[in-house]
């Protein structure tokens, strides 16, 4: 039993669970730079690589539902295995393979295995730790786990480039292969109680949760906010090298900057957190949406990388102060489920998230300045909406109240 253990190797522990946070956004996003490549080299129409990717944020999306009350019974350790050993014989076969839909099946037990790792390496923490220490440890997870979407294409690029497309598979697997031999001989079981699942109160509670409106329009709002991000990644390395002509190098360059301003734009929000809703929340939309009409505008004279990329930087940096003010308030709505509500909105904003973008993927190839803008109009025309109908579902709610 790890909560048995000596303190230095629960360290050790720790620490290796913070070097494996990052895994996830590398498994998602380590491969965008690669994406005009993967389409050359299997022969296969853009559209069949995006979709590799919105199976896996669909699978990492639905097993988010449930996967945490699996760990509740069956504990942690094993699924934890069980999880790294399918990452690695997956990637070892998506490096492997040139068929597209075997990849898109690999990528939907990545997204399992991925669920699986991110929720038990969340509940090792509070399985070992209490009080102000666990809080200093939990407020470092967001920065950790940023690293992945950050540092992840700008490896990829590279890796691309010196070698090929399924280098970013082989490191992957080599990623996971390292945290399998880790937790082998050095971790352990963590939970100290496995509790049975109770299906009808888990359905109850989630019934419960779904009946409410604002919580709902939440997600949607953080759904529709990541899905601006996601766009840029499927879309913009196609139009980087295809119609702008530049390397994976680049297009790694580039999702480097995009995640700086994802994080920028959490940081922006915590300064802003005690601010109204419409200084909060409404005044962002709108500034994003004058941006994006701004980008529409400017791409009528001009389209270049840089003008793309700079509004680009602008609109992710909104999108990313609507995602945290959102996640942080939505977490408030059940705090006396807190766990159970964070699993449904995690699960539900990938969900919407690899649904709109499946919808986006299939309208149209997007290889222009232009088509990546009126695609950034449709999802802040949706955002706007929904986020005004918010502010007048609390006005109502108020008056009632009052």
């Amino acid at each position: 039993m790890l909560r048995e253990a000596p303190a230095q190797r629960i360290k050790l522990v720790t620490f290796m669970a913070f070097i494996s946070m990052p895994l996830s956004g590398f498994v998602t996003d380590i491969y965008l730079p690669s994406f005009p490549a993967m389409a050359k080299s299997l022969h296969v129409h853009e559209r069949d690589v995006q979709l590799t990717l919105t199976s896996y944020l669909l699978s990492y999306g639905i097993s988010q539902l449930f996967i945490g009350n699996i760990l509740d019974s069956i504990g942690r350790y094993r699924p934890k295995l069980l999880a790294l050993t399918l990452l690695i014989l997956s990637n070892l076969l998506i490096a492997q393979t040139d068929n597209t839909v075997f990849i898109c099946l690999l990528r939907v037990v990545q997204g399992m295995a991925i669920s699986i790792l991110v929720v038990a390496t969340r509940a090792l923490f509070v399985d070992l730790y209490t009080g102000e220490r666990l809080k200093n440890y939990l407020s470092y997870f967001t920065i950790v786990w940023s690293c992945g979407p950050i540092l992840a294409p700008f490896l990829g690029g590279y890796l691309e480039k010196i070698f090929n497309w399924q280098a970013n598979f082989y490191f992957l697997a080599f990623y996971a292969c390292g945290l399998l031999l880790f937790e082998i001989l050095y971790s352990g079981e963590s939970i100290a109680q496995k509790k049975k699942i109770n299906l009808r109160d888990n359905l109850n509670l989630y019934k419960m949760m779904l009946q409410n409106k604002l919580f709902i329009l939440g997600i949607l709002v953080l759904g529709f906010s990541y899905s601006m991000v996601m766009l840029f990644n499927m879309a913009g390395p196609f139009i980087i090298e295809n119609t702008f002509h530049f390397s994976s190098v680049t297009i790694g360059y580039c999702t480097l900057l995009l995640g700086f301003s994802w994080m920028i734009g959490g940081f922006i929000t915590k300064k802003r957190m005690n601010l109204g809703f419409v200084p909060r929340v409404i005044v962002p939309a709108l500034l994003q949406a004058s941006f994006i009409i701004a980008l529409m505008a400017v791409g009528m004279f001009q389209q270049n990388l840089y003008i793309m990329v700079g509004f680009a930087f602008l609109i992710h940096t909104i999108s990313g102060v609507l995602f945290t003010s959102f996640f942080t308030n939505s977490m408030l709505f059940f705090p006396k489920h807190a766990g159970t509500a964070g699993g449904l909105m995690g699960g539900m904003v990938y969900i919407v998230t690899s649904l709109s973008n499946f919808i986006i993927a299939i309208i149209g190839k997007v290889t222009t300045q232009n088509g990546l803008a009126w695609r950034y109009f449709i999802f802040s025309i949706l955002l706007t909406l929904i986020i005004l109908y918010m502010w007048k579902l609390q006005k109502v709610n108020t008056v009632q109240n009052s």
